[in-house]
Order: C-alpha cells, then structure tokens, then sequence
C-alpha cells in the first residue's frame, strides 16, 4: 500500500509540471513585492527590537492566509508559530524556517542600504542594476534580488506563502496538517531553542520535519539533506612574559607563546589534515547504502579544488562528501601580537587559537573536547579556564588557558526512512530529473532539539541558489529560485503521503 501511494503521489505531481506558467509567474511576481517588504524590515539577530517588527509582519502576512499564529515566549527571543486547523484523518508536517539573519556592515555592500533590495543582472564579471518596472509577463529567472536575508531565511518564508496562495487558487486541498515554526536567533545558535521544544512540544508534536534553510547542491538541481553536522568551540591561550617585551632584550630568553601555541596545534594533526588525538574518529564506519549515497552526489573534487584554489586536499576522507562524514577539528582565527603595518619587535604576552569542531552523530561534543584537552595536557601544559594567577605563572613552564563552547548536536535521518522516500519521489516527479540525496551537510542547522524531543524524522529542503552569498555582503537570491521553492512547496503540500 505504501508504495502505490507514493506511486500516486508522484503520477499526481507530474500533473504540476503542466501547471499554468502563467500562474506561476504571477506568484513568483508577488513574491518579489512580498519579499522587497519584509527584508526592508531588518532583523540583525543581535536586535530584539528588529526581530519585535519582524514578529509583527509575520503574524500579520501568516494571518492573511487563513493561519492560527503564536509568538511563544523563550529565555531570549520569542519563537512564532503557525498553523491550520488539524485534521485527525491526516498526517503533519513540521516546517522549520528562521526570520533573523547577520549583522550588516552597509560600507562592504554594492548598495547603500542592505535592507532595501536592488534588483540586477549580470554584466560581464559584475552585476548591472535593474528597474523594478521592468519586471512584467518576461520574468527574467536569472536577475537576482540583493538584500539581507533575501536568501537566508526570509526567501524562504516568502516562498512558502505564496505557494499557499497558490494551492488555496487552485482549490487543492492539503494532503498534511501544516504547522510552522521560526527561529529568531537562528544566527546566534538558538541557545533558547532546546528549552523552548520541550515547554512547547505538545504544540510542535507532527509526524515529520522539514527545514527549509540553506542552498540547492551546486548543481542546482533539487536537494533533499538527511542530516546535518553540529558544532562545538574551543578557544586555546598560551602565556608568555606577563606584558610584551622587547625582542632584543628578551628574545632567546622569555617563553613566546606563538611558538608554543604552534606546536601544540601542530601536533594535533598529521601533513594530510587527519586529527591524530587518539579516539577522535571512533564510531564511524560507513555502510555500503551509505557509501552508494555519498558517492551518487553530483561532485567535483577537481572543481572544488579549482574554485577555492588550492592543488591538494586534506585526507580525511577519500573525496569531499566522504570527508563530511567526520568530525572536523577546525582553526577559525589565530592571534598574537601585532600585524601587518602594526607589527612590533616584541615577545608577545599570550597567543590565541579559536577552534570549531563540526560533529557527527557518532561524535559527542563533549566528548571530542575532553579529548583535545586531554592531547594538551600530554604536551606539559597546565590547563586553567580562567586567566591564570601569579602563583599558576610561577609554578607552570606552560600554561594553556581553554574556555569551551556550547555543544549543538548533529542529526541525520535513515535513508529508507518513508517520508525521505516522499520528499525525493515528489520532488524528482516535479523536476523531472534525479534529486541529489546529501547524507549529511558540513553546516550546522539548530534541529537536534526537535529530533531528540518529538522524535520525528528531520529532513533539510533547501530552497536557495548556493552562490547566494549568505552571511556576507552582497547576499542575493535569484528569481528563478523563487519559482522552484513555490513549485516545491506546492508539490509536498499536495501530493499523496506514505502511509
């Protein structure tokens, strides 16, 4: 029965594909107006005041259409929530989108104001500004709208209401109960957001979850995520002379903490980029399902290497999907001293290495951390959280002061789970092509917390061009990518579910 339902499913999506274009276009047109509103709103994570205005814009547009909202209360920033009547006949879905997004630094971007989006073109190497005015039936699919957040996450968001629009013109009834939840502090790792999935869970209880952030695969072609890495941070500093000194008078004599640091970073990797702390990769085997998946994903390591510019990649797997399936132990910034026109002829007093190690399910924060500690502490170092006291100076050749960051978890989905099997022959019905089936990502997405208290299959959807430039200047999103999230959502929506 399972499977002649996803039959149906996918001989009732292919009916999509014949849609009217002109509606189509009529909603991808909406969109932009839609979309050019809501990131004028901005939304800096960092700003209640900004996601309080996002929060209202929200309730407002998600009322429009028919839903119930709910802004709920969190130890920081509210969350808010939507959702239809349910209907007991029917399975539900969990949407999870975030409405926050990156600071802006207005002197790095080709306009004046990130929050006002500008409509362009390519023009050679660069980009020609377009009139909004000329935006008519001969929707240009690849101009781009550039803005905060127009990528990352509001596209999104906007691409999901206009797809209801959509559904709700054609008299399609839903095939799932539909709930929706939006971060706020998405950006600033959703430190509330554990606490808040157990206070509301009866309210976010569905029967799977889909989250609708990040880019396509390079290849542009549809994308169903089954997992995603977590996160956790160290920061390491060694001590040298108790000020800068003077590296005539002192150098040769007093400890350099650079140099020290260097040698302890040095040694936690081998000349391929393999971590050699003992136990740091224990767990992980990979099946042969699991390796038919990752080597099916449409990747060039010859590409990649080409596009980063670099000859040689690290070891740690045999090609770049396979190295996603371990965690990383990763510098993100290095310091010490001065630099560049700043420099100074000194022993520096203290030298600092900022970590971040991406987690597999397999690999427990907490865990990988101790044993990083640990590989210090065989090197003779003292180890402090705190900055350490005369009498610690004194009595330690070498000091590392180590202070950890919070753990988010990693989560991946089996393959053969039924809704996976749903969302890949719906979306491959609907684009009439293969669908790229990433095991698990390299970025972290905030979803643990759903997957360990409703204990529901999580599944990534991604919507955006993966060129989009999210977190950085000149963050876009290109028109025909509006296209494919409407069409996308219209298809889950609509189409028949596993049962």
């Amino acid at each position: 029965m399972r499977h002649l339902t996803l039959l149906l499913g996918i001989l009732f999506t292919q009916l999509i594909i014949s849609q009217d274009s002109t509606s189509i276009k009529s909603s991808v047109r909406h969109s932009i107006d839609e979309l050019r509103d809501f990131v004028s709103i901005p939304n800096d994570a960092l700003d209640a005041a900004d996601i309080d205005q996002n929060l209202r814009w929200l309730k407002n547009k998600f009322g429009q259409r028919g839903f119930n909202t709910s802004i709920l209360p969190t130890e920081n920033l509210p969350l808010f929530f939507a959702a239809f009547p349910m209907d007991d006949d029917k399975p539900t879905v969990l949407f999870y989108m975030h409405l926050d997004g990156q600071s802006v630094d207005a002197s790095k971007w080709d306009q004046a104001d990130p929050y006002k989006t500008v409509l362009k073109s390519k023009d050679g190497d660069g980009w020609k500004t377009e009139n909004f005015e000329e935006l008519n039936d001969d929707i240009n699919y690849d101009w781009r709208l550039f803005g905060r957040s127009t990528s990352d996450d509001k596209g999104p968001i906007v691409m999901f209401l206009n797809a209801i629009d959509l559904l709700k013109k054609d008299g399609k009834e839903l095939a799932f109960n539909v709930k929706v939840i939006l971060d706020s502090e998405e950006e600033k790792s959703s430190k509330p957001l554990p606490k808040a999935v157990r206070t509301y869970k009866e309210l976010l209880m569905a029967d799977f979850l889909v989250i609708n952030d990040g880019p396509v695969h390079p290849s542009g072609k549809a994308t169903v995520v089954y997992g995603c890495r977590g996160i956790t941070t160290l920061s390491l500093t060694s001590f040298g002379p108790i000020k800068p000194q003077h590296s005539g008078h002192y150098g040769n004599y007093a400890p350099n903490p650079g140099f020290q640091l260097a040698q302890v970073l040095a040694s936690m990797k081998d000349t391929d980029g393999r971590v050699t702390i003992p136990g740091y990769y224990d767990g992980i085997t990979l099946s042969e399902s699991a390796q038919q998946i990752i080597k099916s994903v449409p990747d060039s390591d010859e590409e990649i290497s080409k596009k980063l510019q670099f000859k040689t990649a690290e070891k740690v797997g045999a090609f770049y999907q396979e190295a996603l399936q371990y965690p990383s132990l990763n510098i993100r910034g290095l310091g010490s001293g001065w630099i560049g026109e700043k420099a100074r002829t000194i022993v520096p007093a203290t030298a600092t290495a900022e970590l971040d190690l991406r987690l597999v399910p397999e690999s427990d924060g907490t865990r990988l951390k101790n044993l990083v500690k640990q590989h210090i502490k065989k090197q003779d170092f003292f180890i402090t959280s705190a900055a350490p006291t005369k009498e610690e100076r004194m009595a330690h050749d070498k000091i590392m002061m180590v202070m950890e960051g919070s753990v988010t978890d990693a989560f991946r989905t089996d393959l053969n789970n039924v809704y996976g099997q749903f969302l890949v022959s719906t979306l491959a019905a609907t684009f009439q092509e293969d669908v790229v089936q990433i095991r698990i990502m390299g970025g972290t997405v905030p979803i643990s917390p759903f997957i360990n208290e409703l204990k529901i299959p999580a599944f990534i959807v991604p919507m955006v061009n993966p060129d989009n430039n999210q977190h950085s200047p000149n963050e876009n999103l290109k028109i025909g990518q509006l296209a494919y999230g409407i069409k996308t959502f219209y298809a889950l929506l609509s189409s028949g579910v596993p049962e």
